[in-house]
């Protein structure tokens, strides 16, 4: 099974590269709306992967794994996650990508992200009145009381409407004149859509793909802070999910040598245009950011790919919600924290 997970995370790693999702002057473009890659991609994903993963679930394939709608976690969280993106630059998932092609910020996001779980674990009793209240597992499906025409007529009216979004969002960037336009990012989004539908089929995982749960998962065994609740409720996905990430890290480093194009670098041009080439400058605000991005995400339950991604796919209420407020905070922070230097 673990070599299946591995598998699956190297797929997941290898779609990202190909699209350019993994890149902190895609990601940070995108916060400054100079580059719509990443939600055109994450659009068609869910607007695609709907569709693919409901009828796997109507077909009895796979089942549901839809978040809880934790009202304050999800609202909170998803400010504060997009905070962190912007800031770093990439999401719990494209860091290891990314650190695979010898991006040496990406790895202190990464070690910023580990703190950010630690310390999430330790206060998380205390940040529970904070988080709630738990209003329940909601999606398409538990709202409309399972009715099955009402379901599938909403459920193929949203995922045309994601699809649209995507295809508007490339027309405005061909409007506005953005250089380098492809299509990578409709390949990568309709491989992701059919790789998590995969990954959720009961005959392989029978779970969704995730990422952020590793780091307090990782921290947490680091520091011996594993007796405790929260430890225990993370565990097992956790474990999962480091092996998912081995897999993309893996990915990111293949596909480099392969290109001929790994190389060890602190800053990039997105970074050197805007904040100058201060390399300790970066490595201050990619631990930052690392740490806000996981802070975030563990208080909303997920990140980029276990909560948007993974629960877009699903019409969960809680996913949608958390997707909204992390791009608003993510684009009004790209646009103050991005200035010319």
């Amino acid at each position: 099974m673990n070599i299946l997970i591995l598998f699956f995370g190297f797929l997941f790693g290898g779609l990202l590269v190909y699209a350019r999702l993994n890149r902190f002057d895609v990601i940070s473009g995108n916060a400054m709306l100079k580059d719509m890659t990443i939600a055109k991609a994450i659009l068609m994903t869910i607007g695609v992967g709907a569709l693919l993963l409901n009828v796997e679930i109507w077909l009895g394939l796979a089942s549901y794994h839809v978040k809880p709608f934790i009202a304050g976690g999800v609202l909170l969280g998803g400010i504060v996650f997009g905070i962190g993106m912007a800031v770093l630059g990439y999401c719990p998932g494209t860091l290891a990508v990314s650190t695979g092609e010898g991006s040496l910020d990406a790895l202190t996001g990464i070690v910023g992200g580990l703190l950010g779980g630690l310390v999430f674990t330790v206060l998380k009793p205390e940040l529970n009145p904070v988080l709630g209240p738990n209003w329940g597992k909601l999606s398409l499906f538990s709202l409309t009381g399972q009715h099955s025409v009402l379901f599938f007529v909403l459920l193929l009216v949203l995922a045309i409407v994601f699809v649209v979004a995507a295809f508007a969002l490339h027309g405005y960037e061909k409007k506005k004149g953005f250089s380098g336009l492809n299509y990578r990012w409709l390949y990568s989004g309709i491989g992701l859509a059919v790789l998590n539908s995969i990954v959720f089929l009961k005959a392989t995982t029978n779970r969704p793909i995730g990422a952020s749960t590793s780091y307090p998962y990782v921290a947490d065994r680091l520091a011996g802070a594993t007796q405790n609740g929260y430890f225990s409720k993370i565990s097992t996905p956790g474990h999962w999910e480091l092996i998912f990430l081995s897999g993309a890290l893996l990915a990111g480093l293949v596909f480099a040598l392969l290109r001929k194009d790994f190389k060890f670098r602190w800053v990039h041009q997105r970074w050197i245009d805007t904040q100058g080439p201060s390399a300790g400058k970066r490595i201050f605000w990619a631990f930052v950011g690392g740490f806000i991005l996981v802070f975030g995400a563990r208080m909303a339950g997920g990140c980029t790919s276990g909560h948007i991604i993974s629960g877009g796919m699903q019409l969960a209420l809680s996913s949608l919600v958390f997707g909204i407020f992390v791009f608003a905070s993510f684009i009004v922070t790209g646009k103050l924290f991005y200035r010319n230097p």
